[in-house]
C-alpha cells in the first residue's frame, strides 16, 4: 500500500474522530417522588452533555437523594421540595441514594442515573465517509500500478 495514501487516510479518520464536537445537550426534567423506602421512577436515563433537572418530593418524612459519582446532594421535607440541576457529563451507571436517615430500611432506598454516550449519527456517517474514500483511493493507487 503506498505510504502516502496510507498517512491520508489516517489524517482523515483522526480528524473527524478528533474533531467531531459533541452535540449540544438537552434539557431533561424529572420529578423524583421519594417514600419510604423508594424513589419513583427510580431509574433516570440520559445522554452525555444533557442537562438534568431534578425536582426532588417527599410524600412523607424528610429524604434526600445523592447522586454518586457526581457529589450532589439534595433534600425535601414533606410539604417543600428540592432541586438539582447540572449538566451529565460522565458517562455510566451511577446510584442516587437517600441521604437522610429515613428508617430502618433507609439503606436500601436507591435508584439509578444511567447516562449513554451522545455519539450523533453524523460522526459514524463522516468516519464512514472517510474510510470509504481512503479504500477508493487505494483501490486506485493499485490499479495505475498493475496499468
Amino acid at each position: 500500500m503506498n505510504r502516502a495514501v496510507l498517512q491520508v487516510l489516517l489524517a482523515g479518520v483522526a480528524a473527524v474522530a478528533l474533531g467531531a464536537a459533541p452535540p449540544a445537550g438537552e434539557e431533561h426534567f424529572f420529578e423524583v417522588r421519594a417514600r419510604k423506602f423508594e424513589y419513583e421512577p427510580h431509574v433516570l436515563r440520559v445522554n452525555r452533555g444533557d442537562r438534568v433537572r431534578i425536582r426532588l418530593l417527599s410524600e412523607d418524612v424528610a429524604h434526600g437523594l445523592y447522586v454518586d459519582g457526581y457529589d450532589l446532594n439534595v433534600v425535601a421535607n414533606p410539604g417543600e421540595d428540592g432541586s438539582l440541576t447540572f449538566t451529565a457529563d460522565r458517562t455510566g451507571r451511577f446510584i442516587f441514594r437517600c441521604s437522610v436517615t429515613c428508617g430502618e430500611f433507609h439503606p436500601y432506598m436507591i435508584g439509578h442515573l444511567k447516562v449513554e454516550p451522545n455519539t450523533p449519527f453524523f460522526t459514524y456517517a463522516a468516519l464512514l465517509l472517510v474510510l470509504g474514500a481512503g479504500i477508493l483511493a487505494i483501490t486506485a493507487v493499485r490499479r495505475r500500478r498493475e496499468a
